[in-house]
C-alpha cells in the first residue's frame, strides 16, 4: 500500500517573535511531515532568516518562498497550499505550538474515514508568553458538545452558513480537493472557505475533541489611534461592520459560483444548499441596506428581515437584530 505523503503549508508575516517555538514543535512531531512549505508575505523582521536556519537541520525538506508583493493571509495560504506536493495538507500558523501527536492523530482519523475530506481538532488557548489561559478554543467560540454532535454529514454545510466551526491551524485536508477549492475567495478566510466547500460536496470534516495544539492569543495592530472617543469608536465599528457584511456577501457569491462549477465537474450536493446560499447573500445585503438608513426606514427594513426568519438562521437571532438597530 502506497504511503500517503503529508505536507505542511505555513504562512509567515513578521512572526520572528514566536516562529522558533512553532518550528521546534513541528520538528518534534511523532509523525514527521514529508515537507514544510513556507510562504513569507514580505516580513520586515527576521522571519525568513529563522526559516532558512531551521531548514539546514530540519528532519524533513523545507521550502521557503518570498512573496514579491504582499498577498494577505488568505491568498498567501492559497499560494502555500498550491506548492504542497503531499496527499494530505496541514495548515500551520506561525505563532502556535503543536502537541507532538498532532499530525499522527489527524492522519489516523483521515485513514479511518476514507470518505472524509478533512479533520480538525480543539485547541488549548495560551497567552502571548505561552502560559495556558485555562480555556479551550471550542469553548471560547461557543462550540459545545451539541454543536459537535450536530456537525455531521449533510448538516455540516448548513451549520457553516451560520457560524465558523473549523480553525485552520488545527486542520488537515486531502490534497485532492485543491481542484475544487482553488481559487480561494478573497472575501472569506481561507479555513472557512476550505471547510465550507469541502462539506458542501460531501467531503465532510471529522472533529477531534482532543486539544492538539496550543493556540496563541496576542495583541495585533490596533485600528486607528487610541485617543478616539467612545462615539468615534462606535462610528468606526459601524463602518467596519458594514464593509464586513458587504465582503461576506461577495464571498458567498463566490461560494455560489463554486457550487455551480462543482455541478459541472461532476460533484454533487443537495439542491437545498444553493437555496441557503442565496438566502445568506440576500440577508447580508439587506443588513447592509438597513445599516445605511435611519429612523423608521431602518426599523422597517430590519423588521421586514426579522419576519423572514433569516436573522434567526444566519445572524444569531436577536443579537443580530439589536446590533443592527443600535449601531
Amino acid at each position: 500500500m502506497k504511503k500517503m505523503r503529508l505536507s505542511i503549508a505555513m504562512c509567515t508575516y513578521n512572526g520572528a517573535r514566536f516562529l522558533p517555538q512553532q518550528l521546534e514543535s513541528i520538528a518534534a512531531q511523532t509523525r514527521l511531515p514529508d515537507e514544510l512549505v513556507v510562504c513569507d508575505d514580505r516580513s520586515a523582521d527576521d522571519s525568513a532568516e529563522i526559516i532558512r536556519k531551521f531548514a539546514k537541520n530540519a528532519p524533513f525538506p523545507v521550502r521557503l518562498e518570498l512573496n514579491e508583493r504582499n498577498l494577505g493571509s488568505t491568498k498567501n495560504f492559497e499560494k502555500a497550499i498550491g506548492l504542497c506536493q503531499g496527499d494530505r495538507i496541514a495548515l500551520a500558523d506561525q505563532d502556535d505550538v503543536w502537541r507532538p501527536q498532532k499530525l499522527a492523530a489527524l492522519e489516523i482519523v483521515l485513514e479511518s474515514h476514507p470518505e472524509a475530506g478533512y479533520a480538525f481538532s480543539d485547541a488549548e488557548l495560551i497567552d502571548a508568553v505561552g502560559r495556558p489561559t485555562g480555556r479551550g478554543l471550542w469553548a471560547s467560540l461557543r462550540i459545545n458538545a451539541t454543536v459537535i454532535n450536530q456537525f455531521r454529514g449533510t448538516n455540516q454545510f448548513p451549520i457553516l452558513l451560520t457560524r465558523t466551526v473549523v480553525t485552520g491551524a488545527t486542520m488537515v485536508f486531502r490534497a485532492s480537493l485543491k481542484k475544487i477549492l482553488f481559487p480561494i475567495s478573497g472575501h472569506l478566510v481561507h479555513d472557512y472557505w476550505i471547510s465550507a466547500v469541502a462539506s458542501s460536496i460531501g467531503a465532510y470534516g471529522i472533529p477531534i475533541p482532543e486539544k492538539l495544539i496550543q493556540y496563541r492569543q496576542h495583541n495585533g495592530q490596533q485600528i486607528g489611534p487610541r485617543s478616539k472617543s467612545l462615539i468615534d469608536k462606535v462610528k468606526q465599528a459601524r463602518r467596519l461592520e458594514m464593509r464586513q457584511y458587504d465582503r461576506f456577501a461577495r464571498g458567498y457569491e463566490d461560494l455560489r459560483g463554486r457550487l455551480s462549477l462543482a455541478a459541472i465537474d461532476g460533484w454533487t450536493y443537495p439542491s437545498s444548499y444553493m437555496v441557503l446560499v442565496e438566502e445568506v447573500i440576500t440577508h447580508l445585503s439587506r443588513r447592509v441596506a438597513a445599516r445605511s438608513t435611519r429612523g423608521t426606514a431602518k426599523f422597517s427594513r430590519i423588521l421586514s428581515e426579522v419576519i423572514t426568519g433569516r436573522y434567526g438562521r444566519f445572524s444569531g437571532s436577536w443579537r443580530g437584530v439589536i446590533k443592527d438597530l443600535y449601531f
